[in-house]
């Protein structure tokens, strides 16, 4: 499973690195929205952790993006706001899986991030094919 981390705070993006690793992903991490979009116009992957309010660009721009590129890959948005709270944020994102706070235990944000990663359609379809 590969994720795109997109997070402004370089230090908790390194943590949730590091925990999504014990759990045998494979992480690219960025900051900006422009690095995110050049990652996700030149690599697939399966879930990615979009930090929602973003130093440099847009966090609904890179998941649009996203959603015509790679249509079949999730994304859990992390927030520390209380925009989107009201969980508007799956009218206006189709890709969008979860909405979680910045603060989440990392341990608990990577079990969330494991599940939509395995859950993305293309894996399931991948990891029990039919018999012939």
């Amino acid at each position: 499973m590969k994720a795109l981390i997109v997070q402004r705070n370089e230090e908790l993006g390194r943590i949730w690195q590091r925990h999504l690793e014990r759990l045998d992903v494979a992480v690219c991490r960025v900051c900006t929205a422009r690095d995110a979009l050049g990652f996700v116009q030149s690599q697939a992957f399966d879930v990615i952790v979009l930090d929602l309010v973003l130093a440099e660009g847009s966090a609904l721009a890179v998941s649009d993006l996203l959603r015509f590129r790679q249509p079949d890959a999730n994304v859990v948005f992390v927030t520390d706001t209380t925009f989107f709270s009201d969980g508007s944020i799956f009218q206006h994102v189709a890709n969008a899986r979860a909405l979680v706070k910045t603060a989440t235990p990392p341990e608990d944000l990577a079990a969330i991030v494991h599940h939509y990663g395995i859950s993305r359609p293309a894996r399931v379809a991948h990891r029990n094919p039919a018999p012939g």
